[in-house]
């Protein structure tokens, strides 16, 4: 096995917690409430448009057309975007500064979010700025686990992928990185990312 020179990151889930959660346990009664909601109108399907390019605002409307009755809460999915942000995952963010002392280690991101919305994380996380650079999906357009978006990836930043780990909290997102040759982390804890870097000889 190849020695690795290359870690990549997903952020949401891995280093930021995310979760509407936050809001809708305001706006609704019940945890059942919360999951037909999710499950019924402001979907995960729905939500990765927006990951992949579609603007907030014609997303929004949509939902507000097809649902009129659940405008409120569909319009409070982005107005109350922020209070979904519960902040960073900071035993990851350890994991990631350790990892920024390797020389001739390179750090990338690989995140599925909106173009509209990464800005504020941008904003709100210094560790962010850490990578030796990033994609964001609704900037290109595109999103895991399309293959497109890791082939901009390798391309952009010049990855060998049989010399990169990828790590990501969504097994669905594993399977493209394998195919590229890429060993791969189905984040579960940091304690247990930490425990696989060592396994591949990058933590001790």
């Amino acid at each position: 096995m190849a020695a690795i020179d290359t870690v990549i990151f997903d952020l949401g889930g891995v280093l930021i917690d995310w979760n509407p959660d936050y809001v809708f346990r305001t706006i609704f009664s019940t945890e059942e409430e919360i999951k037909w909601f999710y499950e019924n109108i402001c979907t995960p399907d729905w939500n990765e448009e927006q990951d992949a390019g579609r603007s907030l605002q014609s997303a929004t409307e949509e939902r507000v057309k097809a649902f009129p009755q659940y405008e409120g809460p569909i319009r409070a999915y982005y107005g109350r975007w922020e209070e979904m942000l519960g902040g960073p995952i900071h035993d990851t963010v350890e994991v990631f500064k350790e990892l920024k002392k390797i020389k001739g280690l390179r750090i990338f991101a690989l995140t599925n979010w909106s173009a509209e919305t990464f800005p504020i994380a941008l904003k709100r996380y210094d560790f962010l700025h850490w990578f030796d650079g990033r994609l964001v999906s609704g900037e290109e357009k595109t999103r895991k686990p399309f293959p497109d978006i890791y082939d901009k990836l390798i391309k952009r930043f010049n990855i060998d992928p049989t010399r990169s780990v990828y790590v990501d909290d969504n097994a669905r997102n594993l399977a493209p990185a394998v195919d590229l040759g890429m060993q791969v982390i189905h984040f579960r804890s940091a304690e247990q990312f930490r425990a696989e870097l060592v396994k591949l000889g990058l933590l001790a």
